[in-house]
């Protein structure tokens, strides 16, 4: 007897599919992957691993436009690189309910694929460090792992560099000590 899937799930394999790209779903008791950090342990990656669908909006003539950004799970967005790569001025961070209404997805199992409408996607350079990344795949239960290159095609998605860079901090002497430090310019990100 076949398994029922989950109409999210089948609405990301539907997108997948039409690009000709198979993709295998795993779903767990709970909602293991809500967060990067949970979903690395879920499926034991690393963090960087994990594919953060991020989504941002922009007021336009024609009304909200969202720019979903998928970042690699240990990097934060900067807000004001990723608008001046999506070329739209006060680019904000959607609130849970646009995210909702502007995806069809609720955040934590937001998928890069799979919209309610076409959407602009931006994506993380750094997820090309790795062979394979993990998505969201429509619930905060479910991933799917895919090799970057193919999630850039299956997004359609401009890669650009959208991460907060790391500085350099100094000690008491002077040189750079080789830590790192993030600027706090951004919103917070799960």
């Amino acid at each position: 007897m076949p398994s029922v899937v989950h109409p999210a799930h089948q609405r990301v394999l539907d997108a997948a599919a039409r690009k000709a790209v198979s993709l295998e779903i795993l779903t767990f008791e709970d909602d293991s992957t809500h967060t990067a950090e949970d979903a690395a342990r879920a499926v034991g990656a690393e963090l960087g691993q994990i594919v953060k669908s991020l989504v941002f909006v922009g007021l336009t003539d024609d009304g909200p436009e969202p720019v979903i950004c998928l970042v690699s799970g240990a990097n934060r967005v900067e807000v004001s690189r990723l608008a001046a790569v999506a070329g739209l001025p006060g680019l904000r961070r959607a609130t849970a309910q646009e995210a909702h209404d502007l995806t069809g997805f609720v955040i934590g199992g937001i998928p890069p694929i799979g919209h309610l409408r076409p959407t602009r996607v931006v994506m993380d350079p750094d997820l090309g460090r790795f062979t394979t990344v993990w998505a969201a795949a429509g619930t905060p239960n479910a991933v799917f792992e895919v090799p970057p290159a193919t999630l850039r095609i299956l997004s359609n998605a401009t890669v650009a560099p959208i991460a907060e860079e790391p500085q350099q901090s100094t000690d008491a002497t002077g040189p750079a000590t080789g830590a790192t430090a993030f600027r706090t310019g951004a919103p917070s990100e799960a």
